[in-house]
């Protein structure tokens, strides 16, 4: 199954890569209540879903994240769609059909994901203003 949402967010491929990271992922998503530990591209994270480890990837113009303990394989990518005003949250599990509630909590955190992102440029232009100079190589 897939789920969309188009977040009316002015965030750029290299703004998504830079702040959308494992350690701020509760920042971003209401659905994910704290993450557990992370290091690197990987993590653990307690969720709506309950605990699981994150692996984050960074993909063309944004990034990429999975549960790969997930018995429904969960993953789902924030991207820049390339004018500047629009984030695509697109989220997949490895069914084609699945129970009402569950998809339900999945279309809960698709939305979740839009209204953070939706309120991010702000919190980005605060967190880059509290930190300057911290600039690194970014993927895209």
């Amino acid at each position: 199954m897939e789920f969309y949402s188009k977040a009316g967010a002015g965030l750029s491929t290299r703004d998504i890569q830079r702040h959308v990271r494992i350690a701020t992922l509760p920042d971003w998503c209401a659905s994910i209540d704290k993450v557990l530990s992370h290091e690197g591209e990987r993590g653990e994270i307690y969720c709506v879903w309950g605990s699981f480890r994150v692996h984050r990837e960074m993909i063309r113009d944004g990034v990429r994240f999975s549960l790969p303990g997930c018995p429904n394989a969960l993953q789902w990518t924030v991207t820049a769609d390339g004018s500047g005003r629009c984030v695509i949250v697109h989220c997949t599990i490895n069914r084609a059909e699945h129970d009402p509630d569950f998809v339900a909590s999945i279309d809960q955190f698709v939305l979740d994901w839009k209204q953070g992102l939706e309120s991010g440029p702000s919190r980005i232009r605060a967190a880059c203003a509290s930190a300057p100079g911290d600039e690194m190589p970014w993927f895209g």
